[in-house]
């Protein structure tokens, strides 16, 4: 719907789902210092679902861990713990209803949501990405309550560090 950016127009990482702006650097000399953020952060390319993670999923407007997903996050927690040598990257997602701003931020919180959960089971923050693709990459597109439950999700995709 934009013609804004070249790259995937979900909002990256914690970054909020508004236009790049990049203004203050207007007093920086150019080119001394190579942007190491750019390289810091993994490309998502480079990662990939595994059977062993599964998705969780999110009521409608919410971002909140429902306890039947807390037992899913456990689990996928158990398996990061077990397996230290593998970055994650969780994507949020939202179902077609609301604008695209308003979900790709959704997507965001819900990604946080569980980024934060996995931490406080003990999985180290530093190894974890988060994108927001808000209502971009559906896995139902039919309009009913049944489809748009299923949209509504925190995806896990990974890779070898």
């Amino acid at each position: 719907m934009q013609a804004a950016a070249p790259a995937p127009t979900g909002a990256a990482s914690t970054t909020a789902a508004t236009p790049p702006a990049p203004a203050p650097m207007q007093s920086a000399p150019p080119s001394t210092t190579p942007a190491p953020q750019a390289t810091a952060r993994p490309v998502v390319q480079d990662f990939a679902a595994i059977a062993e993670l599964a998705d969780v999923f999110f009521d409608f407007d919410k971002y909140d861990i429902r306890p039947t997903d807390a037992k899913t996050l456990d689990a996928n927690a158990n398996w990061l713990k077990s397996n230290p040598n593998h970055l994650l990257l969780i994507e949020g997602h939202c179902d077609e209803r609301g604008t695209n701003e308003y979900n790709l931020a959704l997507g965001e919180r819900r990604a946080k949501s569980t980024m934060n959960y996995l931490v406080s089971q003990g999985v180290q923050a530093n190894r974890i990405t988060i994108i927001s693709y808000g209502e971009e990459r559906p896995l139902c597109t039919e309009h009913n309550e049944a489809c748009w439950s299923k949209n509504r999700r925190a995806h896990f995709l990974v890779k070898p560090r």
